[in-house]
Parts: structure tokens; sequence; C-alpha cells
């Protein structure tokens, strides 16, 4: 199964979906004139000093919809992912998950902006949302669009089992049982006991938790990755260095026996780039669709920045403490790579602690996050009456998975990954037009009231006139 699955996955993430993925955030950084970078001030403030608007419409606050986009991405991915990039692609494949990052996070923009805006209110009263809904209707609802969104909502239910449940379980299984000997089978129950409390609660449930939960986290995985590079300060620049020359020399690195190619380093990075941020995926405009906003654009703003932490800053840090530590040339596998990196760089057993609960925790946030992912798209699908039973079956395939081999799961997510992309890539090509006059009208609106025109009222009626009172 693990060669049919590695012939599948190079077929998968040959150059065609490479190069869709690098046009896709290429044209919305022309389209919006390099959004991501400008206006990143204003969503960071937006998502952590504003955090919500009160009087908008929807199930979760600006930071919680963060939140939980953030713990369905923070994950494994920033840890086992990266590791696992640098082993098969060498050190250059941290460079092109920067590419997919900084230009992810427009195409995460414009996933959050076509959210929020063909959204609808399902018969729980919650907001709906995602690729499933701006494929079917902002395509016209004709025979393309619909295929699209059914497509799309078949492999998003489908990668759920994968990316966001089995390489989770079985990353936080590898890792107790290798800090603490604890049995795999343990892990399993353990994780579904967990992962079952949260999610019978819905969105609002796995909001109030991402909210609390996640950004302590991620801070603690940033204070230990951060002391250290500290400590190992004096190599930095070498890693740096050998990060760039990989990416672009395409030469042996050490001599000759690891000779990294620029197209493995490509390849791997970009993958696993898609993989930790999802940008592309479509997985971001769901969680957008449940937050609290008035305005697509706001919303959008707010989702970018997670693409920001998540691979520009999370990732960035794993992939320097195993150059810096030298541990990525001793063919240990993505989970004992990155353990062995900390434990070489920080005293004691701390090293190797900080990543075992860092992996705990993400992959346990990230579970609950895919889970709202997945009974989001099955029910598009079969409505509301298949998510319980979609809740059940995510949570026992969770304690099954602790025992799955580590590289046929990665494997398989991989692939689910690239073909849940194509049909939402496609549909953000064809849309991009919405989210340039979503975006315009926006900013014309703030720039006009900053001059002095009309305020947004309390309902919101004013956020929709333009200069002169033209509706848009």
């Amino acid at each position: 199964m693990g060669d049919i699955l590695r012939q599948i996955h190079r077929l998968v993430w040959g150059p065609p979906l490479v190069v869709l993925l690098l046009l896709a955030g290429l044209n919305f950084t022309i389209l919006l004139r390099g959004l991501q970078l400008r206006r990143l001030p204003t969503a960071l403030w937006l998502a952590f000093v504003r955090r919500r608007e009160p009087d908008g419409e929807g199930d979760i606050s600006h930071f919680e919809a963060l939140m939980t986009a953030l713990s369905a991405t923070v994950g494994t991915g920033n840890i086992v992912g990266v590791a696992t990039a640098i082993g098969a692609g060498g050190p250059g494949a941290l460079f092109w998950m920067w590419i997919a990052g900084l230009l992810g996070m427009a195409t995460k923009y414009a996933e959050a902006v076509l959210g929020v805006r063909f959204r609808e209110t399902d018969q729980r009263g919650e907001k709906a949302g995602g690729p499933m809904y701006y494929l079917e209707h902002g395509l016209g609802g004709g025979k393309l669009g619909r295929g699209l969104a059914v497509s799309f909502a078949v492999l998003a239910v489908a990668a759920t089992f994968g990316v966001g449940n089995g390489i989770q379980a079985q990353a936080v299984a590898d890792a107790l049982h290798g800090s603490f000997g604890t049995p795999h089978w343990l892990v399993g129950i353990i994780v579904a006991a967990g992962v079952g409390a949260v999610i019978l609660g819905g969105i609002r449930s796995i909001g109030r938790y991402a909210g609390a939960f996640v950004p302590l986290m991620i801070l603690i995985y940033i204070a230990a990755a951060g002391a250290l590079l500290i400590a190992r300060r004096e190599e930095v620049p070498n890693a740096l260095h050998l990060v760039f020359d990989s990416a672009f020399g395409g030469r042996a690195v050490g001599g000759g026996a690891l000779g990294y190619t620029v197209l493995q380093s490509m390849r791997f990075g970009l993958a696993r780039g898609a993989f930790s941020s999802q940008s592309g995926l479509g997985t971001g405009g769901i969680a957008a669709a449940a937050a609290q906003t008035r305005e697509p654009v706001r919303q959008a703003l707010v989702s970018m920045t997670q693409t920001f932490i998540d691979t520009i800053v999370v990732c960035t840090l794993t992939g320097l403490a195993i150059l810096v530590t030298g541990t990525w040339t001793g063919g240990a596998d993505g989970t004992s790579m990155a353990r062995l990196a900390f434990e070489a760089g920080l005293p004691g057993r701390w090293g190797g602690l900080a990543v075992t609960a860092s992996l705990a925790l993400f992959a346990f946030s990230t579970m609950l996050g895919w889970s709202y992912y997945g009974e989001r798209s099955l029910a598009y699908l079969g409505g509301d009456r298949v998510i319980r039973p979609y809740r059940v079956a995510f949570v026992l395939v969770g304690g099954l998975s602790a025992l799955l081999r580590t590289d046929v799961v990665w494997l398989l997510s991989d692939v689910l990954n690239g073909l849940m992309a194509i049909p939402n890539l496609i549909g953000l090509v064809l849309l991009a037009g919405i989210v340039r006059r979503e975006t315009r009208l926006y900013f014309e609106r703030r720039l006009w009231e900053r001059e002095g025109g009309e305020r947004e009222s309390g309902d919101g009626s004013a956020a929709r006139r333009g200069p002169g009172g033209a509706t848009r």
C-alpha cells in the first residue's frame, strides 16, 4: 500500500498542482497589490486587539474563528511535517514553505472573503459556508459550480479522517510512546475520549476551547523553540545560508550522499507548506463563515493572519531548530527528528518533553478544528441529520488511528490534500473578480468614513453603502 501511495503522491503533487498553488497565490497577491503584507498590521490588530464584532452575525467571535482555524493548522504539520519536509527535500524545503506561506496568505484571504460572502444559515440557526457554498452559488448554481462543490465536499470529508484525524492521533501516540513508553492503544483511548467531549458541543464548544487553549499552546512552543535558537545563536546564520543554498543550488549537501535537488526541495516544501497552513485547500473559508461579522473583508484580514502565524512563525522556528542542531542528517523520522533536535538544544529532558507536550496539544486541537470542517462538508451533502453520526465516526477513527503506520498515513493525507485543493483552486481563479470587488469597496468605504462620510449604523445598513449612498 505504501508503494502505491508513493506513486499516487508523486502524481498528485507533481508540477501541475505545485504550479497551480503558486499561480493562485501569485494571482491574488498581484490582484490585491500585496495586501497580505500591506495590511498585515491592521489584520493583527483586528485579530488580537479588537477580537470581536458584538453586532455582527455569526456563531463565534473574530478571535475564536481565527483560533479555530489555527487549531486545525498548528499541529503535527508544524513539527513532524517540517521535519519530514527537510528530511525528504533538504534544508531548501524550508524556503519553499516560506514561499507557500507568503503567497498562501493571499489565497487564505480570498477563501475567507468568499466564505463569508456566500454563507448561509442552516436549520439549526448556525452559519454555514466555505468552498461548497461559494463554488455552487458563486459560479451561478450550474453544473460546473455544483460539480466542483460536491467534489470538494466529498474529498474534504475523506481528508478529515487523514490530515485532521489519523496523522494527529498517530503523531501523539509515537511521541508519548517514545518519551514515556505509553502504549499506542492507551493513547488512542485518551484521544478519542478527549475529542468526543469537545466536538459533541459543536462549533461554539470548539470555539471556546480554541480561544482559551490555542494561544497558550502556541506561546509555549514559541518560548521553547526561541530558547533553543538563543542557545545555538551562533549556528543560525549558517542554517539560513544552508536553506538558501539548498533551495537554489541543487547540489549535494554534505559531500554527495545527500543530493537534494531544487525540484525535491520545492515539491516537499510546497506540499508541507500547504499541509501546514491549508492555504488553497478551502478550509479557511469554512472557519471564517462561522465568525460574527458584517464584512467579509474584515474577517478575511483576520483569517490570513492564521497562515502568517502557522507557517512564517511556527514552521520557521521548527525548521531552524532542526538545522542548527544538525539532527536532519541523522536519518531519523519526522517525530524523532524534531524530538532529538529539542533534546540536543535544551538542557536535560526539557527539550524532548517540550516537543512531546506540544505535539499532544497541537494534534488534539487540530482534530477539533478538522472535525468541524468535516461535519460542515458532510452536512452540505446530506443535511444536518448526518452530523451526529459523523462525530461518532470521527472519534472512533481517531482512537484506532493511533495503531497505524506513520508513513502510510502521511502519504494518504498528502494525496487527499492535493485532490481537495484542485476544485477549490479552480473556483478561486473563477471568482477572483468578486474578491477584488469586495476588497475595493470595503477600503473605499473605510476611506470615505475617515474623511467624514456616513458612519456604519448598528444594524450594518451603512456598511453596504458607498460614497454618495450608492449600494454595492
